[in-house]
């Protein structure tokens, strides 16, 4: 009974550490200014935007338009239309250049690659895009104040550009959330913000040596079972003890799933991805302590916490266990608990979150259904992992309306 009660209290200590430490990092993170080095002569710095469609071009029309129309000029976009039609794409622009790999690469890591290959002109920064995204008008001007002030690597806001269902609305507010805990809030503290996957620039010496590394040439033959590329792009960062930079004004629209396969197959995808991540989490933990360096320890502990539904079911196990084992420390996993919860809502708030997201808080119990039903997938990723089809075709001016 004696090693029940300390693996009870040493399990739980754990969970209320990580139920806590958002609400921490969000508070001393309400004290801190951010404030944006100018230089005395401002650079215009030139981008090279890639855009990842696979199998439906004509879902990136409305980005390509997003992007032509950026008040920065200084950019050249590259859509590498990968297994896609492209007998109805209408597009011309000198600033555009449309490429069909053959044969076809079926990995985005490959795709970013052949782009990089078939750039124009050398560029200093380059930006990933997922074909349904939209670009602010303003993206890349704010991107590129974040590079004039030093920063190599810059995640800029990634946002709904749909709110028409439930299910959009919930799978919005988890990014709202996110956003905040996993960015914002860690950069203005002195640490990095998570990789979103798109929307994000680095340096281009930086981003091809990122390419170069063993992890991602292992992926290219992982298929299916190779770690996401956006992990493995921030884990060669922080290694690097790089801090990346959260720009909350570089603002990208991002589609949000509407039908509950997608969310099984999507969170199954992210939940494996998550799993496979954890050695590299621990392993900047480590470098963090060995380097004292906040930046590195921060974000492992930001990366390595146990996704939301996991770790409050294991809370709330623990708590309904604690009432036989440990009375006391039941009560303190249900105060951080609720803790957790109001601190989802106090990020809405902060975030100014709209009203559809705050409505979507009742469609939540079915969404994490969804999550759980795609952890029990995770088994066989070449078989359960699909590709996220996307049907929302909008230009950059409806959502800004």
């Amino acid at each position: 009974m004696e090693i029940v009660s300390k693996l009870y209290l040493i399990l739980s200590g754990i969970l209320v550490f990580f139920l806590v430490l958002p609400t921490i990092n969000v508070f001393f993170s309400l004290f801190v200014k951010e404030k944006i080095k100018v230089p005395g002569k401002p650079r215009t710095f030139d981008f090279g935007c890639i855009i990842t469609a696979y199998k439906n071009a004509g879902i990136a029309k409305g980005l390509v338009h997003s992007l032509i129309k950026q008040k920065h000029q200084k950019f050249h976009i590259y859509l590498v239309a990968d297994r896609c039609d492209l007998s109805n794409w209408d597009i011309q622009h000198k600033k555009l250049t449309v490429l069909q790999p053959d044969p076809p690469l079926n990995l985005k890591a490959k795709s970013i690659i052949h782009g990089i290959e078939n750039f124009v002109r050398p560029h200093e920064y380059i930006s990933v895009f997922d074909a349904d995204n939209l670009a602010h008008p303003e993206f890349l001007e704010q991107i590129n104040k974040y590079a004039n002030a030093g920063y190599t690597s810059i995640q800029g806001q990634r946002t709904a550009k749909n709110l028409d269902s439930l299910l959009a609305g919930a799978d919005a507010l988890g990014e709202f959330y996110k956003n905040y805990i996993d960015r914002l809030a860690p950069y203005k503290i002195g640490s990095s913000a998570v990789i979103s996957g798109s929307g994000m620039a680095v340096e281009s010496e930086l981003y091809k040596a990122y390419l170069n590394s063993p992890e991602i040439e292992q992926g290219k033959h992982q298929w299916k079972k190779m770690l996401q590329e956006d992990k493995i792009l921030q884990n060669f960062l922080l290694r690097q003890n790089k801090k990346i930079a959260y720009a909350w004004d570089a603002i990208c629209y991002d589609e949000k799933v509407e039908d509950a396969s997608t969310v099984e197959t999507q969170r199954s995808r992210w939940l494996f991805s998550y799993f496979q991540n954890m050695p590299n989490s621990l392993g900047i933990i480590r470098r963090g302590i060995f380097n004292f360096s906040w930046n590195q320890l921060l974000f492992g502990l930001v990366t390595i916490a146990p996704p939301m539904f996991i770790m409050l079911f294991l809370a709330a196990a623990l708590a309904v266990a604690g009432y036989f084992i440990m009375p006391a420390m039941s009560l303190v996993l249900v105060a951080a608990i609720a803790i957790f919860a109001l601190t989802i809502f106090w990020t809405l708030y902060l975030s100014n979150a709209p009203k559809a997201v705050w409505q979507a808080v009742w469609a939540l119990p079915g969404f994490v259904f969804r999550q759980i039903k795609g952890l029990l997938k995770m088994g066989d990723p070449n078989k359960n992992f699909k590709h996220t089809e996307h049907k929302k075709s909008v230009n950059i001016e409806d959502v800004l309306k």
